[in-house]
């Protein structure tokens, strides 16, 4: 069964396009529409997608709004952000907030496809432009908004098991679900499992988020 897609855009020319590509891949179906995010939360409801492609700069309720509130309903749905913006605060906020991606419109137009079921299936799926940012911001401390949130920064590793921090290990590496099986020779549905309590552990929305709280429990190399 192709992977279902709800779009939620304030720019119809910008929805036509991109219902346009996801048509021509037979692995995505766009089964809904909206042009604001209130619309797009009550479809949501309605249809509840694999994967929900969000706006950030919407007249009304914004993308980072729309995006807490599906959070904040618990929507299983994958939800990856598409704007123009790269700007470092956007990004960090959107995946502070849960977003499993953040993607650029100047994206070329044979990728977005690749990238949208790269996301479904559990990957955090982020544009160069945006993985520059949020590199930078975790080497560079003082650009405090690019951190975790309290409850992630403050987890303790020893709450994790040994298997957990393997896995939150290979996350931080950039390895998928399937990857993360491969490697420690067990089943995709057992690493669903543990990256699941250690979510809930570490209180992190989000694979990045886990991810970013691993790199921070990495020993910092002396400086000579």
């Amino acid at each position: 069964m192709p992977y279902t897609v709800l779009l939620i855009d304030d720019h119809a020319l910008f929805r036509s396009g991109v219902a346009q590509l996801i048509g021509a891949d037979p692995d995505l179906e766009l089964i809904a529409q909206a042009g604001s995010g209130e619309e797009g939360l009550a479809l949501a409801r309605n249809v509840n997608p694999d994967l929900i492609l969000i706006d950030l700069n919407m007249k009304g309720m914004s993308g980072l709004d729309t995006l807490r509130a599906l959070k904040a309903e618990k929507f299983r749905s994958c939800c990856v952000m598409l704007t123009v913006s790269d700007e470092e605060a956007n990004v960090v906020e959107a995946l502070k907030q849960g977003a499993d991606g953040y993607l650029l419109k100047d994206l070329e137009p044979e990728d977005l496809c690749d990238r949208l079921k790269s996301a479904v299936r559990g990957n955090v799926v982020l544009a160069e432009a945006v993985a520059n940012v949020v590199a930078r911001s975790m080497r560079l401390p003082e650009s405090a908004p690019a951190h975790p949130s309290p409850s992630v920064t403050a987890a303790n590793p020893a709450d994790l098991t040994d298997r957990e921090r393997e896995i939150v290990g290979h996350i931080a590496a950039g390895l998928s679900n399937k990857q993360i099986a491969r490697v420690l020779g067990i089943s995709d549905g057992t690493v669903k499992v543990h990256i699941k309590n250690l979510l809930r552990k570490l209180g992190a929305h989000s694979r990045l988020e886990a991810a970013l709280w691993a790199v921070e429990q990495r020993p910092q190399k002396p400086v000579h």
